[in-house]
């Protein structure tokens, strides 16, 4: 029983490492890296805290090497699945009975843990399993991971504190309950921290989950398990499951039991997932919570006011930064004539400079895409473009998929800004660019809000204080993370809330207090001190 009303400590966002050469960390990331290598590692199921195995074991790979093997994994099945909520629900009273500070404690200290002895294991899991350089690693696996665990137990505190008013003789208050039954948390591969984070902030306002990551991610996926464990969190209150998507999603959205899904992902399966949802509606106790951050096609509007440098560093770090491989990466441009020559050639400057090939080499800035149908994807865009008369290759075009996933960096310059390359996601290296003439700046703003079904991020690079403001408010509904003379990625956890509306997703904010107030359910409580003893009021009395 709690007998004070506790202050967590004050969250800081973690300092990134530089990873200089010479530098501790960068000798214990390689030494991590190479013990990675140097073995298979085993990669179970955790169910209700027991590690689950199956027969069916499959293999893991870097995407840049994908002819090593870096381990197995055990893929499970329908029975699986049913495991795995009746561990939740077996969890679920005394996890959610547990008082708060005690279940705030477990993630605080899993962030230290991160921070600490678990930093080079889980940011070398990160490069290898998913292709990520050592600093796209660090901001990922170790800052934004540490930064979610410890600024949600901040948010938790305050949604905790947020109590209604009482009148004279009665005492108000309201319980921040959790949901009635399990979440699913269903996670990608592209960042480490979204696959920590979605489970984890669930489980923190006392719900228990199913958690189904991305196939391509369970190497860290791992890590994160093995931290949880080791900071005490209770059998069955988060459980890992790798089993195929269809053969889940018949089973838990069925459940009676389904409270809600923490969902990051492809629209497409968002919006099925969401059609199963409410055609099974009848079959639920309560109305499941869904939370969903989608795709993005994320723009960048430059105006004639801009400075061209900082356009073009923009525009290669928004782009290019993990392959293209973010939510929020610059996948669309629209620079006006009277800077393209400059911003072309500056960006050709950068690209030259720029290094492609493994993660285990830190000079590389460019890694592999994330597997072979992502390969194929992506390239099957740039060889259209080659073979369009709407479009010129400005760089890159290039790519090898015989001993990894590569693509080079690739900038499309189009002739019409409805090219499908404008408009449809492509999630890889690839930034297509329409050059627009200055006096059509008002008709581009139109063609920028309306050319996409998606409002995940974008940004405006300009001087003129009346343009930003202008394009701030015509641009209102077109991105959830909007950056001024900044690229429109790198959002940061208690600074940046993140999400997107539209066909983006939900725009419930992860790194808010707002994702958290999804996974409660409140009561509110009204106690009288001295109770009436009879139906009359006053009024009624006669004159």
């Amino acid at each position: 029983m709690s007998f004070g009303l506790f202050n967590v400590p004050n969250p800081v966002n973690e300092p990134v490492k530089e990873y200089r050469p010479g530098s501790p960390e960068r000798e214990s990331l390689k030494k991590a890296i190479q013990s990675f290598r140097s073995s298979e590692t085993d990669v179970p199921m955790y169910i209700g805290g027991k590690e689950v195995r199956t027969e069916r074991k499959l293999r893991i790979s870097p995407p840049h090497d994908h002819q090593h093997t870096l381990g197995y994994f055990y893929e499970g099945d329908a029975e699986h699945v049913e495991q795995a909520i009746n561990a939740a629900l077996t969890a679920k009273e005394n996890w959610a009975a547990l008082s708060w500070e005690h279940r705030a404690s477990i993630f605080l200290k899993a962030a230290d843990l991160i921070a600490g002895p678990y930093r080079a294991r889980i940011n070398a899991a990160t490069m290898l399993g998913q292709s990520k350089n050592a600093y796209q690693a660090e901001i990922d696996s170790a800052c934004e991971l540490i930064d979610f665990l410890r600024y949600n137990v901040f948010f938790a505190t305050q949604i905790y504190q947020q109590q209604p008013n009482s009148s004279a003789g009665v005492w108000n208050r309201t319980e921040y309950r959790p949901l009635e039954g399990f979440v699913f948390a269903l996670t990608p591969f592209n960042f480490t921290a979204i696959a920590g984070n979605l489970p984890t902030s669930a489980a923190l306002m006392g719900n228990t989950v199913v958690w189904k990551p991305a196939y391509t991610q369970v190497l860290a996926a791992k890590v994160i398990m093995e931290v949880l464990l080791e900071s005490g969190l209770p059998e069955g209150v988060i459980n890992l499951i790798y089993v195929d998507g269809p053969v889940a999603g018949d089973i838990i959205f069925s459940h009676p039991d389904f409270a809600g899904i923490h969902f990051t992902g492809s629209t497409g399966v968002f919006q099925k997932i969401w059609g199963e949802i409410g055609a099974n509606i009848h079959k639920y106790k309560s109305y499941p919570r869904i939370v969903g951050e989608t795709g993005g096609k994320d723009f960048v509007l430059v105006h004639e006011s801009a400075n061209v440098d900082e356009v073009a560093t923009g525009l290669v770090r928004g782009a290019f930064e993990y392959q293209g491989q973010k939510c929020s990466a610059a996948s669309r441009a629209y620079i006006p004539s009277s800077l393209w020559p400059a911003v072309e050639a500056r960006i050709k400057d950068f690209l030259s400079e720029i290094k492609m090939g493994g993660t285990e080499d830190f000079s590389n800035f460019i890694n592999a895409v994330i597997d072979e149908r992502s390969f194929r994807k992506i390239t099957a865009y740039i060889d259209a473009a080659k073979e369009s008369d709407q479009v010129r290759i400005v760089a890159g075009g290039n790519y090898d998929g015989s001993k990894g996933y590569f693509i080079e960096p690739t900038v499309l310059l189009v002739n019409d800004p409805n090219y499908r390359t404008m408009c449809e996601e492509i999630f890889g290296p690839v930034l297509s660019i329409y050059v627009y003439e200055p006096s059509e700046f008002d008709t581009i703003l139109d063609i920028v809000n309306n050319t996409s079904p998606y409002a995940l991020t974008g940004s405006i690079f300009a001087k003129d204080r009346y343009v930003i403001e202008k394009v701030s408010k015509a641009l209102q509904n077109a991105a959830g993370n909007f950056y001024i003379n900044d690229k429109p990625t790198g959002a940061v956890v208690g600074q940046q809330p993140f999400g997107g509306a539209r066909a983006s997703g939900t725009n419930d904010k992860a790194g808010s207090s707002l994702n958290l107030l999804r996974w409660v359910s409140a009561r509110t409580i009204k106690e009288t001190y001295v109770s009436p003893r009879h139906f009359a009021y006053p009024f009624l009395q006669e004159d």
